[in-house]
This record gives C-alpha cells, sequence and structure tokens, in this order.
C-alpha cells in the first residue's frame, strides 16, 4: 500500500452485479473529472460491461482506460481491470447466476489487490447475497466475507452520513436470533471498535458514543427485559470508568425521534433494522456502508442492486460517489496518523 502523503490514494471499485444500478452508478460518480483530484480509481468488472452501459445510458462524455493490473495507473482516467475476457449477456433488471458469478469475480480479484497493497481501499458494489451465494459465496455479506478474508476476529457494520453514524451489534442474522448475540463480551468487542474508528478512521480525539437498549423502553428497569440491567449498563459503566464517553442505554423510538442522536459522534444500535430503519430514513441517497476494525478500508453504497430502476438512467450516484470520497478520507487521515506517530517516536514530542 503506498503510504506517501502527498500520492493520491488508489480505490478499487467492484462492479456488483452487471444486471443492476452497479455500472451506472460507478459511470455517473466518475464522470464528474473532479474526483480525479483526489484518488485514481479502478474498477474491477469489465471494460465490455461498461461500454455497454455507457451506450445504452448514452453517457457519452466518458472515456476509461484498460488495464491488466495495477502498474500501468492512468491517474486521469477511469482504470478497469477486466476480471474475465468472455462475452457476458447481460440482461438488466433481472438477477442471473451470471450476475452473480461475475460479481463474485470481480471481488475475488479486487480483494485479492487489497491484500496485496496494490490498492489503498475497496468499494463494494451493490450484490445480490442470494444468487451470490448460489456461485459459492458463503457469506450473509461483504462484511462477513472481507472479515474472514482478512483474518480478523471481529468487525463492525457502520453506517455513516453527514448527519449520522450508526453501528450494529447483530448485524445480517435472523431477528429471532439477535438477541442471543447481545451478551457482555460481543457488545464490548462492539464498543471498542467503534471507539477506535470515530478516532482512527475519521479523526475524532474523543468521540461521544450512545448506546441502545435492545428492549422497548430500554427495558423499563427490567420490566420490559433483562438485558439493558444485566448486560448494557455494566458494559457501559466499565467504559466510563475507563475515561470514554459513552452513554446509555437510550429507547430507540425517543432517541431517534427527538434527534437525539445529533448530539454524539456515534450510535451503537443491538440489531440490524434498529439501526438502519431510521439511517436510511434520515440520509438514504447520501449514506455510506464502513466496514470498522478489519485492516483494510471498505466501503460501500448503502443501498442494493435496484433491479426496477436498471439500465433507466434514473439511479442516483450519490451514495456511491460518497463512498469514493470517504475511502480516501480514511486513508488520508491514517497517513496523517501515522506521520504524527513518526514524529512523536523521533522527537519525543508532537511538534
Amino acid at each position: 500500500m503506498n503510504s506517501n502523503p502527498a500520492s493520491k490514494p488508489i480505490i478499487g471499485i467492484t462492479i456488483g452485479d452487471i444486471n443492476g444500478i452497479g455500472p451506472e452508478v460507478i459511470i455517473k460518480a466518475l464522470m464528474d473529472n473532479r474526483i480525479y483530484k483526489y484518488l485514481t480509481p479502478v474498477v474491477y468488472g469489465s471494460a465490455k460491461t461498461i461500454g455497454y452501459y455507457k451506450r445504452v445510458l448514452e453517457l457519452g462524455d466518458y472515456s476509461y482506460n484498460q488495464v491488466t493490473d495495477t502498474t500501468d495507473l492512468n491517474p486521469k482516467k477511469t482504470n478497469i481491470i477486466n476480471c474475465w475476457e468472455e462475452t457476458v449477456e447481460i440482461k438488466v433488471g433481472k438477477p442471473t447466476k451470471e450476475g452473480g458469478k461475475y460479481a463474485f469475480l470481480a471481488l475475488e480479484k479486487a480483494t485479492e489487490d487489497l491484500k496485496n497493497g496494490n490498492i489503498d481501499a475497496l468499494v463494494t458494489g451493490p450484490i445480490n447475497k442470494n444468487i451470490m451465494q448460489d456461485q459459492g459465496f458463503a457469506f450473509p455479506g461483504h462484511t462477513e466475507y472481507l472479515t474472514e478474508k482478512f483474518d480478523a476476529t471481529e468487525s463492525l457494520m457502520l453506517l455513516t452520513s453527514d448527519r449520522l453514524r450508526v453501528g450494529v451489534v447483530s448485524g445480517h442474522v435472523p431477528l429471532r436470533e439477535s438477541a442471543s448475540q447481545i451478551t457482555k463480551e460481543r457488545v464490548t468487542g462492539k464498543i471498542q471498535i467503534f471507539i477506535d474508528s470515530l478516532k482512527n478512521d475519521f479523526g475524532i480525539a474523543k468521540p461521544k458514543l450512545a448506546v441502545l437498549g435492545l428492549n422497548p423502553h430500554a427495558g423499563e428497569d427490567g420490566l420490559l427485559g433483562s438485558e439493558e440491567e444485566e448486560i448494557l449498563k455494566p458494559v457501559i459503566n466499565d467504559f466510563k470508568n475507563q475515561g470514554h464517553l459513552v452513554f446509555g442505554p437510550y429507547p430507540a423510538d425517543g432517541f431517534f425521534g427527538k434527534a437525539e442522536f445529533q448530539k454524539y459522534d456515534g450510535v451503537l444500535a443491538m440489531y440490524h433494522d434498529q439501526g438502519l430503519i431510521p439511517f436510511k430514513t434520515l440520509a438514504f441517497e447520501r449514506g455510506i456502508n464502513f466496514t470498522a476494525g478489519l485492516p483494510c478500508i471498505r466501503t460501500s453504497p448503502d443501498h442494493g442492486t435496484a433491479y426496477g430502476i436498471a439500465g433507466k438512467n434514473m439511479a442516483s450516484e450519490s451514495s456511491i460517489r460518497e463512498a469514493i470520497l470517504l475511502a480516501a478520507d480514511v486513508i488520508l487521515n491514517h497517513r496523517e496518523s501515522q506521520v504524527g506517530k513518526s514524529t512523536e517516536n523521533n522527537s519525543g514530542e508532537i511538534l
């Protein structure tokens, strides 16, 4: 990975499902030439697929550079690495086995380059998880896949926008299994990852974190459930005793209804929909999925394949553009942090 603070970050972008809106929003986001001032994009997929959508959507003013690897990148254009050579029938707006197959091929190649340091960060395009699993993708989503590929013991699915950051203790699991995942060890791990990410990835020196309750009314002092009294409050107190600004547990409905989230740098929800429903209500088009706790940087747009509008030039590129820019910002935050640590180590004090 290139750690030179003066160099532009190299951002890998997987094409996602070729029949969904992934190719469209990628093209639209990268048509803005201003983006090349800050980063060098590398799309993992197929130049034929990108060319197809360029024609279908009549996006004439867009050119790209085909490369075989990351050693010959053009810093002023979109670089495309062909992850397959054969001609593929694109069925716009329809889930197909081919869509899952080629999305997986692109993800595998991009992940390999990310692990080898050939790209600085990865932005993943939207996939159809059911179809991907038919092709050997044995994971609930990108987060779990990358957690295993990078040998991480734990990670945190973190949704972020300019208004709100929401993490979840229990992610892509059935609702009936969510409560069993609310343990002291798991909640402690998620809070620690959240705090570390707010500091290291987002550059917040002293983050303030809110923790939501699991049960209605945050358990009503044990009347509506015991998790708040037996698990959440003791864990929160442990973090407070260590000097961290961690507060709660708060009833989720009143917390979002009264816009209490505005007082915090992050909010930890107990399960998927508890956090993602208010997040997507507040920040759907500009929302970003960030995987915290990994030894790599990964973001993605906060939307799916949207087959219903694929190929109709209706999809907004806002979310994937923000995901690309956030990836670059996190890289720069890491580089600045490393420079600061290096200066401190060399002189004994921060200059």
